[in-house]
């Protein structure tokens, strides 16, 4: 018997120290489990009302988008300013803040297409929608007289697309430059549209217009 109980006295002294470290944190345990558990919880019902508001701000921004391609411009504009502004933090809520500007800029409203652009690209850093955007926002400052603005951007986006929309931007460039009065900065960028793009259908253009500066000058 002795030998026997020298024999078990290790493992119960093994369960004994578990039994200890139980008392200690044993609660703490379950209360950090249960935090975590919480956590997941809270993070699963926001992915799953985020994914609900998508698909409602997905499905109504394609009623907008028919429309648009339509031509209804005006219905389509208050379609899309209405899931903009009840999906702000929806994918498609923020697009529908691009597609309003393309339907207010066919209406000839270019000051709300110049907002609702400038919302969108606030979020919309990069890519080739937002590429897109910042061209159709630079024609709609070209055609709101805001040349100055309109004319930088376009200098911006010189390299981004390819080389014939690189000396389209130069071009238009020149063209805000010239309406704003600034005779020396559009010769400027004619003259880079020549050496650089002189291949372009643009460049023919842009000789006839240099030399017509040229001859103001003198």
């Amino acid at each position: 018997m002795r030998r026997r109980a020298r024999l078990e006295d290790p493992g119960a002294e093994l369960l004994g120290h578990f039994g200890s470290l139980w008392e200690r944190y044993g609660r703490v345990t379950l209360m950090v489990l249960g935090g975590l558990v919480a956590v997941g919880m809270v993070l699963f019902l926001m992915w799953r009302g985020r994914a609900a508001a998508e698909d409602q701000a997905a499905g109504r921004l394609g009623e907008a988008s028919i429309l648009y391609w339509q031509g209804d411009y005006a219905r389509s504009l208050e379609l899309a300013k209405q899931v903009g502004q009840q999906f702000p933090n929806a994918p498609s809520g923020l697009d529908a803040h691009r597609l309003a500007a393309d339907a207010a800029y066919w209406q000839g409203d270019f000051k709300t297409a110049v907002a609702e652009y400038r919302t969108y690209l606030a979020h919309a850093k990069r890519g080739i929608l937002a590429d897109a955007a910042r061209r159709s926002m630079a024609y709609a400052l070209e055609s709101a007289g805001q040349y100055q603005e309109a004319g930088s951007l376009y200098d911006q986006l010189v390299g981004t697309f390819d080389r014939e929309s690189s000396a389209e931007f130069l071009a238009a460039a020149a063209r805000c430059e010239r309406a704003a009065g600034r005779r020396p900065e559009a010769a400027k960028h004619l003259q880079r549209l020549v050496d650089e793009f002189g291949e372009t259908s643009f460049a023919d253009l842009a000789r006839v217009q240099l030399a017509e500066l040229s001859s103001a000058t003198h």
